[in-house]
């Protein structure tokens, strides 16, 4: 399950991996690794000494040393992260309390900025969860905190110098991704751009390149930031980001995710009139499934052949491939540019997916999932533990499907898990690869256009991609703006549903009475996407009777609901 930091932690129930149910009755429950029970009791023991200080109800002369450790903490705190309960975490409870004042705030940002260690591949993805749950500061505490940071130099003399030049990128895109509008524009001062745009030197570590392009991506999500940003890049002697799009195929995972963030952000956001868009130059030939670029969020990004996926927001993003399988075996492999928190496996059409709130891949009942960062595998928001090392950059993760025997297996670099079969109790076909990524993580998909790292000995098994047959314009990611452009153009019809704009928008939900859906994306919602109410029943509204005369309607008052019951809730 993604990072929704509203739920409670592991180290409250550290012994509740051992407790699980087995994944399956014929395997013996896997121990926990030995290192991580160090860090459960580390992290156990620092968050005690926060309770007594939370206790205290005040303030210690210790307050900052506490606040230290349990900010450095936190990156080992999400990889033990099993989201059971409601409550917040005791460490969110402290640093929340402690960054009430604008001294405290500005302290607790110091301490990421100084403590987050850069190789914690959750260490970016734990300074957003931080900020996130930090009261929103003003634009005057940010700029105070900005001129206290000495911007102007980022040249990276030390290992220290690193640490903190990377820490202040992903702080600087976190605060503009929370302060929208107004103060994102106040605090985007010539200083923090200057910084920014100089960080995106081919001489600078990939990090640092990285995260700065992913800082003013979200400072350009205010248009009078994105307009000023731009000149900005256009002034320059060279466009920077056309030198590091270059490295979109480089063997260096981090120089990759720059060089994919540099050709999203040239596809999307700082557009060079000179330069072609990257969908038009895919070479898009045997390429018949991909990644269903209609089916995820805004806040997904996916590359222009289809085949690459990555999340730079705080939300837990899923999506899809283009392809449903409903008998044999099938095979897939993905490859892991990023070792932080992703589920990676299979969902149906009834899968749901909350970004917001954390839910993906393998958090209900018609999904599965391997989360190789945690080691393990999801299922109706159920971990189930291996003893199994966490995967690394360049790891190959493979998934099959056996809708013959009714298994699925997971295998990391060849080296398979043992078999599982719990979504098969809700879902026997209609199955799609699909995955969820958390903050700053990123992977490519093979749904076998390129020979297989690790095909399965002895199973014969089928690929998604020699029996899919999409028409060319299917294959088409086209960017954001040019698909907004063309929604704009085209004429919808006044019934259609107000969510896939394609099907005859005939259902009302109650009790709130809301309508504009269709019977397929109705029964697809749990919650009302209008008012958050919960949906207690589903009704059709029949538009013969809505036409009846006026004057009849009047008349006879008992008959003006149109709606006919079509479906209880059965949840």
């Amino acid at each position: 399950m993604g990072l929704c930091i509203c739920r409670d932690w592991i180290l409250k129930k550290r012994d509740s991996v051992s407790s699980q149910r087995d994944l399956d009755n014929d395997h013996p429950r896997s121990t926990r690794d030995p290192q991580l029970e160090s860090q459960l009791r580390r992290s156990l023991r620092i968050h005690r000494n926060a309770f007594r200080a939370m206790r205290s109800n005040a303030m210690l002369p210790e307050g900052d040393h506490v606040i230290d450790h349990l900010v450095l903490d936190t990156p080992n705190m999400i990889r033990t992260y099993l989201d059971f309960g409601t409550q917040l975490p005791p460490s969110m409870i402290r640093i929340h309390a402690f960054a009430e004042t604008e001294r405290g705030w500005i302290y607790v940002i110091k301490s990421m900025i100084k403590n987050i260690p850069i190789e914690n591949p959750l260490g970016s993805a734990a300074i957003l969860l931080l900020l996130d749950e930090c009261p929103i500061p003003t634009k005057e505490s940010v700029n105070k905190l900005t001129s206290r940071l000495n911007l102007k130099n980022s040249s990276i003399k030390s290992s220290k110098a690193l640490i903190r030049h990377r820490n202040i990128c992903v702080m600087l895109g976190s605060l503009a991704e929370r302060l929208a509008g107004p103060n994102s524009i106040a605090i985007l001062t010539p200083t923090v751009l200057k910084y920014l745009l100089s960080n995106l030197n081919t001489k600078n570590n990939p990090l640092i390149i990285l995260f700065s392009l992913i800082a003013l991506e979200k400072f350009a999500q205010t248009s009078e930031n994105k307009l000023t940003i731009h000149k900005r890049i256009q002034s320059l002697p060279e466009n920077p980001l056309l030198i590091l799009e270059k490295w979109i195929d480089d063997p260096d995972y981090d120089r990759q995710q720059v060089g994919f963030c540099a050709q999203w952000s040239l596809d999307n956001i700082f557009i060079h009139e000179d330069r072609p868009f990257s969908y038009e130059n895919v070479d898009r030939k045997n390429l018949n499934v991909l990644l269903n670029a209609n089916d995820v969020s805004e806040y997904l990004k996916i590359s222009p052949n289809g085949l690459i996926a990555r999340c730079d927001s705080a939300s837990f993003e899923s999506v899809r491939c283009t392809f449903q399988v409903d008998e044999g075996i099938w095979y897939y492999e993905v490859t892991i540019i990023t070792s932080g928190v992703m589920q990676i496996g299979f969902a149906t059409k009834s899968s749901r997916f909350l970004n917001h709130e954390g839910h993906g891949i393998g958090d209900d009942e018609y999904s599965i999932a391997y989360d190789g960062c945690r080691q393990l595998i999801w299922h109706e928001a159920h971990p189930y533990q291996f003893k199994h090392g966490s995967w690394k950059q360049g790891d190959i993760l493979g998934c099959l499907l056996d809708l013959v025997n009714l298994k699925i297996i997971f295998s990391l670099n060849g080296v398979a898990m043992p078999p599982v079969n719990h979504v098969f109790q809700n879902a026997v076909k209609g199955f799609f690869a699909g995955a969820s990524l958390m903050s700053f993580q990123e992977c490519i998909f093979n749904f076998g256009r390129e020979p297989f790292k690790y095909p399965p000995s002895g199973i014969n098994f089928k690929c998604f991609n020699d029996y899919a047959n999409p028409t060319e314009e299917e294959k088409i990611i086209y960017p954001r703006f040019i698909i907004l452009k063309n929604l704009h153009k085209s004429s919808l019809r006044d019934d259609c549903c107000t969510l896939c704009c394609e099907n005859v928008a005939d259902i009302m939900l109650l009790p709130c009475r809301h309508d504009g859906f269709c019977f397929k994306c109705a029964n697809m919602l749990e919650l009302c996407p209008m008012c958050r109410l919960c949906i207690d029943e589903r009704v059709q509204q029949e538009s013969a009777v809505a036409e009846e005369d006026d004057s009849n309607e009047a008349m006879n008052p008992e008959h003006n609901d149109t709606s006919t019951p079509i479906e209880q809730d059965l949840h």
